[in-house]
C-alpha cells in the first residue's frame, strides 16, 4: 500500500490509489443496476480529476485506468452506450464525460475519439433551448436552466470548437455564461441561484423572477469551475473574454464573502450561520480550485490564495479516519436536483463517503493547489 507525502499531490495520489483499489472501471458508481461502466458526469468529473493528477506525476496506472474506462463505456461498434433517462443525449449531464475523451484526444489525437466528441457536441446545436437560447437541463424540464448545466456542456463545447474550428459551438457555450449570470444572480448575495425557469411553471419558480429559492453550494462551484476551464480554450482576443473574466472575478469575490468561520463553504452558501446547515466538501473543493487557478493565471488577486489555503487545510483536517495509505472524505452531498429547492431540502440531503462528485472535486482542487505551489517556489 503506497504512502505519499502530505502535500496536495500526495493526497491526490492517495485518493486515486484508493479508488483504483476499490473499483474496477466497470464498478465505478453510480451503477444504476447495469453492472458496467456508465457514461455519466459522476464518473466524468472523477476521471477528469485523475487525468490532472496524471499530468503532474505521470503515473501510468492512472492513464491506463482512464483508457480502460473509455473502452468500457463503448459498445461493440465503438459507440457510447446509452440506456434510459439521464444516461442519454436527452440530458446535459450525459455530455460532461466528454471531457475525459478530450483529455485522451489531446494526448493521442485519435480520430475515433474526435468522432465520439462530434456525436456529443454537434447534437447540442439542436438540443432544446428556451426563448433566450439557454439549454434546458433535461428534455423533461422545459425551459429550465440549472446552474450546474454550464459545467456539463460549456467546457466540452469550447474544447471541441478549439479542435475543429466550430466557433458557433464555442459561442453557444459562451452564451450560457451570460444568460445565467444575467438571470440567475441573487442581488443580495451576488451569488447565483440553482435554477431559473423563464416560464415560471416549475413548482420551485418564484412567480416574479422564475428563480429557485436558494444558493446551492455545488451548483455555484460547478459554474465557477466551468468558467475557469472554459477560459483555457477561449482565445485571448475574443471580444467578450474580458467580460467573462469580470464575471468570474465578481463571483469569486462573492464566494469569499461567505466563507465560514471554520474555513469551508456550506451546503447553502449564503446561509452558513442558519440552523442545520453544514460544511460541504465538494463545493469547497470546487471553489478552492477556481480561486487557485485564477490566482495562478493572474486574473484573481493573489490575496485570495489565503482563503483558498485555509479552506484546503480544513478539508484535509476533516478527512475521515482511514488505514495508512487510504483516503476517505465525507461531507459530500449526494446528486441533487432542484425539486422543491427549499432550504430544508438542501440541508437534509444525504452524504456519501468518497462520492465521485467529491472525489473528482478533491482531485481537481489538489492538482491546482500543487500547480500553484510549484509556481510559487
Amino acid at each position: 500500500m503506497s504512502t505519499y507525502p502530505k502535500t496536495p499531490l500526495g493526497y491526490a495520489r492517495m485518493a486515486c490509489d484508493t479508488m483504483i483499489r476499490r473499483y474496477d472501471v466497470n464498478q465505478l458508481p453510480p451503477q444504476q443496476g447495469y453492472n458496467r461502466a456508465t457514461f455519466n458526469y459522476h464518473q466524468g468529473v472523477f476521471l477528469t480529476g485523475m487525468n490532472r493528477v496524471y499530468d503532474l506525476c505521470r503515473d501510468e496506472r492512472y492513464l491506463d485506468y482512464i483508457r480502460r474506462w473509455v473502452d468500457a463505456v463503448q459498445d461493440e461498434n465503438g459507440r457510447i452506450r446509452e440506456y434510459t433517462g439521464w444516461l442519454t443525449l436527452t440530458t446535459l449531464d450525459f455530455r460532461q464525460p466528454g471531457n475525459v475523451l478530450c483529455d485522451l484526444y489531446e494526448k493521442t489525437h485519435d480520430a475515433h475519439l474526435l468522432d465520439l466528441l462530434k456525436y456529443l457536441t454537434e447534437s447540442l446545436a439542436d438540443y432544446p433551448k428556451n426563448e433566450y437560447g439557454g439549454f434546458w437541463h433535461f428534455y423533461t424540464t422545459p425551459d429550465q436552466m440549472w446552474l450546474d448545466g454550464l459545467y456539463m456542456a460549456g467546457p466540452l463545447l469550447v474544447k471541441y470548437a478549439s479542435y475543429t474550428g466550430r466557433e458557433d459551438l464555442r459561442e453557444l457555450a459562451i452564451r450560457q455564461i451570460f444568460l445565467m449570470h444575467e438571470h440567475m444572480r441573487d442581488p443580495k448575495s451576488g451569488l447565483l441561484r440553482h435554477g431559473w425557469d423563464p416560464g415560471k411553471h416549475a413548482a420551485w419558480a418564484d412567480p416574479e423572477t422564475g428563480l429557485s429559492p436558494e444558493v446551492w453550494g455545488r451548483a455555484c462551484g460547478w459554474f465557477v469551475l466551468a468558467i475557469a476551464d472554459m477560459l483555457d480554450y477561449i482565445p485571448q482576443d475574443h471580444p467578450r473574454r474580458g467580460e467573462i473574466i469580470a464575471i468570474q472575478q465578481e463571483l469569486i469575490a462573492a464566494v469569499l464573502n461567505y466563507q465560514s468561520d471554520e474555513g469551508r463553504w456550506y451546503e447553502v452558501v449564503d446561509k452558513w450561520r442558519e440552523p442545520g446547515n453544514w460544511p460541504e466538501n465538494s463545493c469547497t473543493c470546487l471553489f478552492v480550485y477556481s480561486i487557485a487557478k485564477g490566482v495562478r493565471q493572474g486574473y484573481i488577486a493573489r490575496d485570495a490564495y489565503k482563503a483558498a489555503r485555509r479552506a484546503y487545510d480544513r478539508v484535509i483536517e476533516t478527512l475521515l479516519p482511514a488505514p495508512e495509505g487510504e483516503f476517505s472524505m465525507g461531507n459530500v452531498c449526494v446528486g441533487t436536483c432542484i425539486e422543491e429547492g427549499t432550504y430544508d431540502y438542501y440541508i437534509h440531503r444525504d452524504t456519501i463517503e468518497n462520492d465521485l462528485h467529491g472525489m473528482g472535486a478533491f482531485l481537481l482542487m489538489a492538482s491546482e493547489m500543487a500547480k500553484l505551489e510549484e509556481a510559487a517556489n
